[in-house]
């Protein structure tokens, strides 16, 4: 028992022994095979558009709220009182000068009209009759046969009778005259406003019909804040923007109110508006870009920055110690754009290589290969 016991022993050694040569074996053969790795490849630069930044001519502008305004523009009230009979137009329409566009019952002025020219038939016919007795009377005297105060009395009655006469025929031609104003016409060719009447409605002196205003002749009211009436004068560029920045029109201001508006704490300057800008409307809101003048200034294509958290950023190309150049991404301090142009703050210096081309692909630090012109800055586009 004991002797079996010794060789299962000796046999289990046996086989430990030879695994462990053979995982040797396997080691020192995979040590043999193993090779090493090659170095890895240096990343390509890529090429990139670049443009060195420089200084160039750059608007100095600030925006406003601006309402465009007719010169002809006419609120229409009722000169008499009384019931709307008839509204012969709508909003919107186009009207000639003198064209009816209500009417007021005017049956009550009518009657008075009537009265009036009939109390100036029957003075009429006093004063026929005073003149036929005057010339009786004038016979008379020149017989004899009445006295000479007779005859001043028969003379009196025919000059009451015609001061009477002129007095009702002014008077009719008065009323007459007044029955006109129950017909409410366009003062001048334009647009017919709102009309917030109705037909039926009972209207006073006081009550506001619609407007007419004259499709030319625009212009836009801008108030500039007081810090700036040292610098705002005659002559200065204005372009008028739709809320997208678009450009609807170009003027200049023409005219600089001498007072400041208490409410605003600013200065009313209007510009007058062209005939060709046809999307402009009367009492259309705005906003007026006013040129003050150009600062020389570092610029920016609008496409090239990138907005982080609020805060602008571009790539420049930044030379390496070496040869080549790398990405670097720069914070920067932007002004109002102008056409397709950033101004530029701070941020940058003159020299600067701004990456304009594969900006999305760029990363901080990446190797690029700037290409394009070394100096110059984009000009400003038109604004």
């Amino acid at each position: 028992m004991r002797l079996t016991e010794y060789f299962l022993n000796l046999r289990t050694v046996s086989v430990k022994a030879a695994a462990g040569v053979v995982g040797l074996s396997l080691v020192a053969f995979a040590v043999g095979c193993k090779k090493a790795d090659p170095p890895a490849a240096a990343m390509q630069a890529m090429p990139v558009m670049a443009q060195t930044i420089a200084l160039g001519d750059v608007p100095t502008t600030n925006t406003y709220v601006a309402t465009i305004k007719s010169r002809r523009s006419t609120t229409l009230q009722p000169q008499v009182a009384g019931n709307l009979t008839k509204i012969l137009v709508k909003s919107g329409d186009a009207v000639k000068a003198g064209q009816v566009l209500m009417q007021i019952d005017p049956l009550k002025q009518v009657a008075t009209v009537e009265a009036q020219h009939a109390s100036e038939q029957q003075q009429k016919a006093v004063y026929q009759y005073n003149m036929s007795d005057m010339v009786r009377q004038d016979q008379l005297y020149k017989n004899g046969i009445i006295s000479k105060q007779a005859y001043d009395q028969a003379v009196q009655s025919l000059q009451n009778s015609k001061a009477a006469l002129d007095a009702a025929g002014a008077q009719t031609k008065t009323q007459r005259e007044e029955l006109a104003y129950y017909q409410i016409r366009a003062p001048y060719a334009g647009v017919v406003g709102d009309i917030p009447v109705h037909v039926g409605d009972y209207v006073a002196t006081t009550t506001t019909l619609t407007t007419v205003d004259e499709g030319k002749d625009l212009e836009a009211y801008v108030y500039v804040p007081t810090e700036r009436a040292a610098q705002v004068r005659n002559g200065l560029g204005v372009d008028l923007l739709d809320v997208s920045g678009n450009v609807l029109a170009t003027t200049s201001i023409d005219f600089i109110s001498p007072q400041v508006d208490n409410d605003l704490q600013g200065i009313l300057v209007k510009a007058a508006i062209p005939k060709s800008a046809t999307r402009l409307r009367n009492g259309q809101i705005v906003n007026a870009r006013v040129t003050w003048g150009s600062t020389q200034m570092a610029t920016v294509p609008i496409l090239v920055v990138s907005h982080i958290g609020g805060q602008s950023f571009v790539y420049v190309a930044a030379q390496q110690k070496g040869a080549g150049f790398m990405a670097h991404q720069v914070s920067v301090n932007l002004g109002e754009p102008v056409g397709n142009v950033y101004p530029v703050l701070g941020g940058l210096n003159p020299g600067d290589r701004v990456i304009l081309t594969g900006t999305q692909f760029l990363q901080e630090g990446m190797p690029v290969m700037p290409l394009g012109p070394s100096a110059g800055a984009p000009a400003p586009a038109g604004h």
